[in-house]
């Protein structure tokens, strides 16, 4: 009995002392307190070489290691370019087609070049790296290698050489001669080719050198010069673009124009490395805050504090709420605050959710499954965190994306669009059909509030973007007391009959009116959305035919102008309205330039003032001729204006200065932790339930007991015996 009561405190003993552990901890003990930043991607990054990348999720990597000459100011919106790398914003100089300098208010059409001199920060140095590693006479270490040398490399970390050396021009000027490599198949080399003046050509010429080299080979762009961009001296390089184009700025915070050093280039085209999968592509090479110390995809990404980073200070401005929100308390410190940031791959959304209540993650967006446990939205629309939520000190940060969800008619449809006998009578079917799509109700069905409706095709955040009351469509909404109410069924009917279908049927014929939605199957095409669909359009006696399709097939009959309606979205490439007043120009008519129009608008006075809109700087001037632009589409009405969708994200209580933003993608660096915080608040909410363990092994002794005393008798007496 003495053993059995020693047995039984040894076992209480050891579950007391598991109570204040982490049994569930998925991370080392060791990091129980390291300032480490612990998050989530549920996509596999297919590209990490900046002239390839073009993908969101790819973007959250590449912003926190490489550097281009802009960046976004954190805090402020409507979003504002400020320095990256660079010295200050570069101000273009104007020359006409004799090379002859023109003024700055010089008018566009006299405008042949535009020239941009970029300065960068002298003594910015690159991530220590073995391809800039030397031998003792200044060689370089790791090129060129024998296949002997490769031998016992299978990754990176197996070179043990690291060095490091100053960024300079000519780093920029090499990624820009990048986009016409023919081997990397730039996703922007059409579009700048159309800009940056030799471009075009440059990638012939590339081309041809690569074919006369043979496969295999590195191309030295260092000995192909490209007319359009050049080095001025060590810090100073220039891009010239063809006319005017002040969108061109916005390119210069993408990490397409982020520099590369010549010496990565080369190291990583040596014979042998593909094959070890030591690319660029895998290895990124910047001058950024962190670097990417592991890179397994399918499972965990890590990035750590660059040593080599030139520093730069928290923002000590931005918008209204930012500083009642916290945002501005860290003002002026030196950046970055975090030294690591683990990024875990969740494939489904319940493991993600569940870790990060459990305090595992730092941050979380919510799911459609999970909204109702996060947040509950009040009669009057506002919304706030349920009180789980805010029992563990949880924050909800919203804001509005610069995206447009919406439905599109294509105008050259004789039904709906302007190809028919009647182009004002199909106006005003698209104008009825947007009145009797209620998007408030749709937001508030289908997506859990998450969206505003939209008033036109430029959201929130953007210049030309007019809120309430001038910035509602009075084609559907009316003022009531000064707020917009959207406009009934019976001014839909009254459209349709003005349109000469009374009753949804032909006033000529009696036919019915049948429209046709193409989509594709599970997202839009959805039961639920079909159904609710359905019902809008018999309101007002229209029938809906729903085409599902899959998406080759879908993109196949909006590149040859086949359907009636259709559902698409748009995010911002750049935070200009140039890009989203572009979806309805002319010349970019998706069935007769394959272009990105694809409702196919064509209207020539529209065409005419985005033109002269589009070369022009910020302006009221400006503004007054996108509310010009904007109030023609209103009326055309060539979408079914959706709206914009609203981006929720929770943080814990230990995260501080997270803002979301969807053009600037190199946050990371602004945001702080309070690793001490979040393990107590760890130990608090995953302290293990015991007592039906303890009770279970209890249960077993007193079961085993009568057993083991029977057995002790029968040796006692065996023994005496």
């Amino acid at each position: 009995m003495l053993r059995l009561r020693l047995g039984l405190s040894l076992v209480f003993a050891c579950l007391l002392t598991a109570c204040g552990s982490e049994w569930n901890n998925p991370y080392p003990v060791a990091e129980r307190t390291a300032n480490t930043l612990y998050t989530a991607f549920t996509e596999r990054p297919k590209h990490l070489d900046p002239v390839q990348s073009y993908a969101e999720d790819e973007a959250t990597f590449l912003g926190q290691i490489y550097e281009p000459p802009l960046q976004y100011h954190y805090l402020k919106r409507p979003y504002t370019l400020i320095p990256g790398a660079a010295t200050g914003v570069p101000t273009p100089r104007y020359y006409d087609a004799s090379g002859h300098r023109l003024p700055d208010n010089a008018p566009a059409d006299r405008i042949a070049y535009s020239d941009y001199v970029i300065e960068i920060r002298p003594g910015t140095r690159f991530q220590p790296h073995p391809a800039f590693a030397r031998n003792a006479d200044g060689s370089y270490r790791y090129f060129p290698l024998a296949s002997d040398d490769l031998a016992k490399i299978s990754e990176l970390r197996d070179f043990s050489a690291r060095d490091s050396r100053e960024l300079t021009a000519d780093d920029y000027v090499y990624n820009i001669k990048r986009l016409a490599h023919p081997h990397l198949h730039s996703p922007i080399l059409g579009l700048m080719s159309e800009y940056i003046v030799g471009l075009g050509d440059y990638a012939g010429t590339l081309k041809q050198a690569a074919d006369a080299q043979g496969a295999g080979k590195w191309l030295d762009l260092r000995a192909y010069p490209l007319s359009g961009v050049e080095a001025l001296d060590r810090y100073r390089y220039r891009i010239r673009i063809k006319g005017k184009y002040p969108q061109f700025l916005y390119w210069l915070a993408m990490n397409f124009f982020a520099p590369i050093p010549w010496e990565a280039d080369r190291f990583y085209s040596q014979p042998g490395m593909a094959e070890r999968n030591i690319v660029l592509d895998w290895y990124p090479v910047g001058t950024g805050p962190y670097m990417l110390s592991e890179n397994n995809p399918n499972a965990r990404m890590v990035l750590e504090r660059n040593p080599n980073f030139h520093g730069e200070n928290y923002p000590c401005e931005g918008e209204a709420g930012d500083a009642e929100a916290g945002l501005l308390a860290d003002c002026g410190k030196a950046l970055p605050f975090i030294d690591k940031v683990v990024f875990t791959r969740e494939k489904e959304q319940i493991p993600y959710w569940n870790k990060f209540l459990q305090g595992y993650y730092d941050a979380s967006g919510i799911s459609s499954d999970s909204f109702d446990q996060a947040v509950q939205v009040g009669g009057g629309g506002d919304v706030s965190l349920t009180e789980d939520m805010q029992a563990q000190g949880i924050r909800l940060i919203t804001s509005v994306a610069v995206s447009d969800m919406f439905m599109g008619f294509n105008m050259l449809d004789p039904l709906v669009g302007t190809s028919g006998a009647n182009p004002e009578s199909a106006r005003k079917i698209r104008q009825a059909i947007s009145l009797v799509l209620d998007q408030e109700e749709f937001i508030s069905i289908f997506m859990n509030g998450r969206g505003v409706a939209a008033q036109g095709p430029i959201p929130p955040g953007i210049f030309g973007y007019r809120g309430e009351p001038e910035g509602v469509n009075s084609y559907m909404y009316r003022n009531v007391d000064g707020k917009p109410q959207r406009r009934g069924i019976e001014e839909a009917r009254k459209l349709l009959a003005e349109a000469g279908y009374p009753n949804g049927r032909n006033a000529k014929t009696g036919e019915p009116l049948i429209v046709n939605l193409d989509t594709t199957g599970g997202g839009v095409g959805a039961k639920a959305r079909v159904d609710w669909l359905s019902k809008q359009f018999q309101k007002i006696d229209i029938q809906l035919v729903v085409r599902s399709t899959d998406w080759n097939r879908f993109q196949e009959k909006i590149r040859k102008g086949a359907s009636q309606l259709f559902y698409f979205g748009w995010n911002a490439d750049y935070p200009d309205p140039e890009n989203f007043l572009f979806l309805f120009y002319g010349p970019q008519s998706r069935v007769k330039h394959n272009g990105e129009n694809s409702s196919n608008y064509a209207n020539p006075e529209y065409d005419r003032l985005f033109e002269r809109m589009r070369s022009m700087d910020n302006s009221p001037e400006r503004q007054r001729i996108i509310e010009q632009m904007v109030e023609m589409l209103r009326r055309d009405a060539p979408w079914v204006w959706g709206f914009h969708p609203k981006d929720y994200t929770l943080g814990h209580a230990w995260l501080y200065n997270r803002k979301p933003s969807k053009v600037g993608n190199n946050t990371l660096k602004y945001q702080r932790i309070d690793p001490v915080l979040r393990a107590q608040k760890r130990d608090e909410w995953n302290r293990p339930v015991l007592w039906p363990l303890a009770l279970l092994v209890v249960l077993a002794v007193a079961c085993a007991a009568p057993a083991f005393m029977a057995w002790r008798r029968r040796e006692t007496q065996r023994a005496l015996h």
